[in-house]
């Protein structure tokens, strides 16, 4: 079997945080993670509390955004999670979006 990994093929993902999530520095501790770890994407906070974040790069990368997106940072709260899968958009680094 040739081929890449499914750790090493490129995997783009929507995820919806809720909790504590707002104002505690979750967008900007989700930018440094992010670019620490080489993905490309965003992040935003939504009106219903939650944050939104799309992340694009290795399934490796995207898996441990993932997993350190369940404890946030400090200050935050995590109750839920859910990422779902999508196309890749063309995307370059890593930005904080504005509030929708």
């Amino acid at each position: 079997m040739t081929g890449a990994s499914s750790k090493d093929r490129l995997r783009t993902v929507q995820v919806r945080i809720e909790g504590n999530v707002q104002g505690v520095g979750f967008r900007n501790w989700t930018q440094r993670m992010a670019r620490q770890l080489g993905l490309a994407g965003w992040v935003r906070n939504r009106r219903d509390g939650s944050v939104e974040v799309v992340f694009s790069g290795s399934g490796a990368a995207v898996g441990d955004a993932l997993v350190r997106c369940k404890m946030g940072p400090r200050s935050a709260k995590v109750t839920s999670i859910a990422a779902t899968d999508i196309d890749p958009p063309a995307l370059s680094g890593f930005k904080v979006l504005p509030g929708v």
